[in-house]
């Protein structure tokens, strides 16, 4: 009798370890039995170009230092493009996202909720200091062209000789 307590003890320990394995996994379904994602990664597929074509950005002829990066995450996957060009062109690319309120600078104390430019070999746009932001939720300006963008911001940071570094990031 004994042994069988033992055996059944066994059991469920093996039946939970194999359940907390399981739940510790980077995958599971979603219960429609398609695979689903729990923590984020890199899609090394994904350039510049691709993701200038998701949020339907026009990297300005002569641009440099032209960027690009896609992190593929549980909910919404985060597109990032960056490229240096010249202060006109960069407000044109900043107006043409039609955001309420031009580009402005905001507070040094707004910390990035992580790394994500990083990944680019770039810093973080919102701890540059001098750095100009403006955010806009295209659906809500109804702006047509970026239907399947929920979100995008931009920043602009002053470089040498005249430059700036744009910085887009969108979901």
């Amino acid at each position: 009798m004994k042994t069988q307590h033992m055996l059944r003890v066994r059991a469920l320990a093996a039946l939970a370890a194999v359940g907390l394995l399981a739940s510790c996994s980077s995958t599971g379904t979603d219960g429609s039995g398609r695979t689903e994602r729990r923590h984020s990664s890199w899609d090394e597929d994904m350039g510049a170009a691709q993701v200038s074509d998701f949020m339907k950005v026009k990297v300005p002829k002569g641009a440099t230092e032209v960027k690009g990066a896609v992190q593929v995450n549980p909910r919404e996957d985060i597109y990032l493009l960056s490229f240096v060009t010249d202060e006109k062109q960069a407000v044109q690319v900043a107006e043409d996202l039609r955001s309420d309120a031009p580009l402005r600078v905001r507070k040094h104390d707004v910390q990035p909720a992580g790394e994500l430019f990083g990944h680019l070999g770039l810093a973080e746009p919102q701890i540059l200091e001098s750095a100009r932001w403006a955010g806009v939720c295209p659906p809500c300006v109804k702006d047509e062209r970026r239907s399947e963008v929920a979100w995008i911001e931009t920043y602009v940071h002053a470089q040498a000789q005249g430059k700036v570094r744009v910085y887009l990031q969108a979901f």
